[in-house]
């Protein structure tokens, strides 16, 4: 899983975003809120900071899911990580 939450932060490095991240708490973000929905296509939002948060776009199946893509809304900018 390590890896896994490495590559989380890679990519959300790669689009600029100077903040800390932590791909085991957007795991864990991601675990939550899709517990108990139906398979589909879901967008999740996260507050972060008082003025910043996450837009995760997801595919849940019955029993995995797909992070599509993570928007990170700040003032100034919008980050977008894909990772389809």
């Amino acid at each position: 899983m390590e890896e896994f939450y490495q590559a989380i932060e890679e990519k959300i490095r790669m689009t600029g975003y100077q903040s800390p991240v932590s791909g085991e708490e957007i795991y864990n973000d991601i675990c939550d809120e899709m517990e108990g929905k139906e398979p589909g296509a879901y967008i999740f939002m996260s507050k972060k900071t008082d003025d910043t948060f996450f837009e995760y776009k997801i595919q849940i199946f019955e029993d995995q899911f797909n992070l599509s893509a993570i928007d990170i809304h700040t003032p100034d900018q919008i980050y977008h990580a894909d990772f389809d």
